[in-house]
């Protein structure tokens, strides 16, 4: 089952992955920062954008690993790729290191470091306020988007600069809100790593300072898993980071994916 999924750039290969209800395009302001320097893969994920819908199962965080493992070794089959996600996507990119399936790994705010049950309901309490408001608003919901400050309002819970995201997306971002199920179906799955960790895998995670989704403190736990982490919390950026400040996170993606790229892995 095929991920919609661009390639664009050359050098060694980067994989991004979006996070919760976006698609590829949350990553367009730094692609053109980055395909001087690599062939950048973007991807839709599994019930987002134009992939297919997550099949039926009882574990669908397992279900999507899978599918993003495969989509992955089918990529590029004589080339460890290097991966880079926000939020869910660094979730499905930590793990893709976890299991020693890529050449490094980075995660922007990445998902599975919550404090406890407490935490992960937070999270998922927000998202599905966010929908129930979305739909609230109904016919209203497009011309306050058209408007720079209701769009501030709208999306200001995602990134600190909201009024630099065009009106199309952040059209396109609310109709994902509340279409897609992939919020009822995994945010409250478990999100453990692979284990063991294979420790041999580079790994960064950036966090911002201002992150309202995943809050910063959550980065003070990255290395219990992941002890080889390179870890930084930046200030003045929010949980979708790449409109905030897009020289800052391709700098970011560029120094995490610097590390050789050897001979495939094979995923555990």
């Amino acid at each position: 089952m095929e991920l919609a999924h661009e390639i664009r750039g050359s050098g060694p290969t980067l994989v991004l992955v979006h996070g919760v209800v976006h698609r590829q395009h949350a990553w367009a302001p730094v692609i053109d920062l980055l395909t001087d320097y690599r062939t950048v893969v973007t991807v839709d994920l599994p019930g987002h954008g134009d992939s297919p819908a997550m099949p039926d199962g009882p574990d669908p965080i397992a279900i999507g690993t899978q599918m993003m493992l495969d989509f992955l070794a089918e990529l590029s089959p004589d080339e460890t790729v290097h991966i880079a996600g926000n939020s869910l996507g660094g979730w499905f990119a930590l793990e893709a290191a976890a299991r020693g399936a890529v050449a490094s790994a980075t995660g922007l705010s990445p998902a599975g470091f919550f404090r406890g049950k407490w935490d992960q309901d937070r999270a998922v309490g927000t998202f599905k306020a966010l929908r129930g408001a979305t739909r609230l608003l109904g016919d209203a919901r497009e011309p306050l988007l058209r408007n720079t400050i209701g769009k501030s309002v709208g999306m200001g819970v995602f990134m600190s600069k909201p009024w630099r995201v065009p009106t199309d997306t952040a059209l396109t971002d609310a109709a994902s809100l509340l279409e897609n199920r992939i919020i009822d179906r995994a945010l409250d799955a478990d999100f453990a790593f692979h284990s063991p960790v294979d420790t041999s895998v580079p790994v960064t995670v950036a966090w911002g300072r201002r992150d309202l989704i995943l809050p910063a403190y959550q980065a003070k736990t990255v290395r219990e898993t992941f002890p080889q982490a390179l870890v930084n919390v930046y200030p003045g950026i929010g949980h979708v980071p790449m409109w905030d400040d897009p020289q800052l996170v391709a700098s970011i993606l560029l120094a995490g994916s610097s590390a050789a790229t050897g001979p495939r892995r094979t995923a555990a």
